[in-house]
């Protein structure tokens, strides 16, 4: 028997309603603030994520899943390396969404050079080589926005404010989110910074784990981040961010702040807080499910006022945020939400004998063209089969055709609750079955 590949899931029943569920929670919260969905390929070239998230990541260097056809492989086998491919046959399985989509926006033209910004969402799969474990898949799923062309510090601020309503809409107590926010700095007051944490580390390296000691060459702040407690005690005595902010950043990060004070958005400023992906400039925020840090983030993003221009496109600035559904979905789960709901209840079309089967048909038919859920028996059972069948299918009306009914132009419907039957002419059934369903 054929198992799915480690690191996924199938999504049906509950799990594949609370999925779509949380989509249109998603299209209802972001919608006020016009912004329209779109779906890029889960494929894209490599050199997408490569300009974008960076080549010192962890996802790009440790994560991606390449994409390679059969005739590929052959040449690569062949040649001993993929170096021989062409930057158009070398692909990958999107890892987050950021760049797809800003790679769509400068392809199709559609990214605003002194007009109005533009604003997408998205709610895709994504796919990493993560050990998987809880929460965390191979193949995980993520709504998320991009909001290109506003370098104003209130889109920073209303990016964050849409991210903590979306919670509140799929039932996240406020109380139980801790929202910190810092700023990473630009290309005027980074790369200063940035060499003072790697100096730093460089400075402290027979504390620092081997891993740090790498990431002092190719990506240094990310040791901020590092799991082992020793590197992440000897971290809190580095540079921090926001001592190394030039005039502009600092103001752009004041203002941030104002901007969430006047909203009441409660936040926790982390000065060691950079996320894991190169293209985040200035403010970068994240959420945790403080009721339970065991579940850790369940969300965040930030401004990326260069990857436009990585991606081939003229310098415009964006901002944005991603959000799992695996992760949100152990947060519900402690708060206790049903993200999903009930399974969808039904009308059932019991004929009485089997030379009726053309009258269930066509009856079936016309509940289910004016909108009504209906089902009906398709292998042969008794009429009590039937009704077991309709206690199966959640049904809570069972219309019943029956040689009465056909001779006297009418059908039968039961409740099938309380069992009571009431009969009403064939031409008025659906308005009828709408009634009593409502």
């Amino acid at each position: 028997m054929a198992n799915k590949a480690e690191g996924t899931e199938d999504l049906y029943g509950a799990r594949m309603r609370a999925w779509e569920r949380m989509q249109a929670v998603a299209r209802e919260t972001f919608a006020p603030y016009g912004f329209d969905a779109i779906e890029t390929p889960a494929m894209e070239q490599v050199s997408t994520f490569v300009h974008g998230i960076g080549e010192s990541t962890d996802v790009v260097r440790k994560e991606m899943f390449r994409v390679f056809s059969g005739a590929l492989l052959e040449r690569i086998f062949e040649a001993g390396g993929e170096q021989g491919l062409k930057p158009k046959q070398r692909l990958a399985m999107r890892p987050e969404g950021t760049a797809g989509v800003v790679r769509a926006a400068v392809e199709n033209n559609f990214v605003p050079q002194g007009g109005a910004p533009v604003k997408l969402w998205y709610a895709e799969p994504m796919f990493r080589g993560e050990r998987p474990q809880k929460g965390r898949l191979r193949q995980f799923h993520q709504v998320g926005i991009e909001w290109l062309g506003a370098p104003d510090p209130a889109a920073d601020a209303e990016c964050i404010i849409i991210l903590m309503d979306f919670y509140k809409r799929l039932g996240l107590a406020p109380e139980h989110l801790h929202l910190a926010i810092n700023s990473m700095g630009d290309a005027a007051c980074r790369p200063a910074y940035r060499e003072k944490v790697r100096q730093f580390i460089l400075d402290h390296a027979d504390e620092m784990c081997d891993e740090c000691r790498e990431r002092a060459e190719i990506n240094p702040l990310r040791a901020f981040d590092c799991k082992n407690d020793h590197c992440r005690e000897v971290m809190k005595a580095a540079p921090l961010a926001h001592d190394n902010l030039c005039e502009a950043c600092a103001e752009h990060y004041a203002q941030v702040k104002r901007y969430l004070d006047e909203a009441g958005v409660t936040y926790e400023e982390d000065p060691t807080l950079v996320r894991g992906l190169d293209y985040y400039t200035r403010t970068v925020f994240e959420v945790e499910y403080a009721a339970d840090p065991a579940i850790g983030a369940i969300g965040g993003g930030g401004r990326y006022d260069g990857l436009v221009e990585l991606e081939g496109g003229k310098p415009t600035p964006g901002i944005g945020f991603a959000v799992g559904f695996e992760r949100i979905m152990l947060a519900l789960e402690a708060e206790g939400v049903d993200l999903a709901g009930e399974e969808p209840g039904c009308v059932y079309v019991a004929g009485t004998e089997a030379d009726l089967r053309p009258n269930v048909f066509s009856t079936t038919l016309a509940l289910r063209r004016a909108g009504i859920r209906t089902e009906a028996d398709y292998q042969g059972r008794s009429l009590k089969a039937q009704f077991k069948q309709a206690d199966k299918h959640r049904a809570s009306l069972c219309v019943v055709i029956g040689p009465d009914e056909v001779a006297a132009g009418t059908a039968t419907i039961r409740d099938m609750r309380t069992h009571e039957q009431t009969s009403v002419a064939a031409s008025g059934l659906a308005a009828r079955v709408q009634e009593l369903l409502a």
